[in-house]
């Protein structure tokens, strides 16, 4: 999670219910928000995914953190570091566009990456557009035994750098090529 001064350790601790001196508030429920929204997908997993599931996820994700949370946003928005301003989303167009991208004819890995990158760079939601989109592509990757997509430390700053380029261009390929590559994690067996 972007922006969150919590180590691991801290965040295991603070998952465990247990206080940790010098954390904020803010960066506690987010914590708890990412932990009820895996448990929400965990639990639904077999549960279509549709308009309003995905707006349950930002629910979970945004609660306490946002004007609003579960409901696209209704004003303008802005993403620090560029100029891109998304526009404001209709209800009607972006179910469309969600729809379109899940019934695309293709992997279940590159709806995965589509899904991920459509939702960031439309900022639909008031707040946690990011976590929102990793879910939603979660939920596709999980739902077809593809893996899981997460970005570690270790590639963070690059992400950020080709995140910022595709807001910038809406050129999305390389941003991508980077996730299908260092992000998406798949499950070996011992055989």
């Amino acid at each position: 999670m972007e922006n969150r001064a919590v180590t691991f350790p801290q965040t295991r601790t603070i998952l465990d219910g247990v206080n940790v001196p010098g954390i904020q508030l803010d960066d506690i429920q987010a914590i708890l928000n990412m932990r009820d929204a895996w448990k929400y997908l965990l639990n639904t997993i077999k549960e279509p995914l549709t308009f309003e599931y995905w707006c349950k996820l930002n629910e979970f994700i945004a609660r306490n953190e946002a004007l609003e949370w579960g409901k696209l946003r209704t004003g303008n928005v802005g993403i620090s570091g560029t100029e891109y301003l998304p526009p404001i989303p209709k209800k009607q167009d972006t179910e469309q566009e969600l729809q379109a991208i899940l019934w695309d004819d293709t992997t279940a890995t590159e709806k995965a990456l589509n899904a991920f990158t459509w939702g960031t760079r439309g900022q639909f939601f008031w707040d946690g557009n990011k976590r929102t989109s990793l879910m939603l592509a979660n939920k596709i990757l999980i739902m077809a035994g593809a893996g899981i997509l997460t970005i570690t430390d270790k590639y963070i700053e690059q992400f950020n750098i080709l995140l910022l380029e595709y807001y910038n261009t809406g050129k999305k390929d390389e941003l991508k090529d980077f996730l299908y590559e260092n992000a998406i994690h798949g499950i070996t067996e011992n055989v």
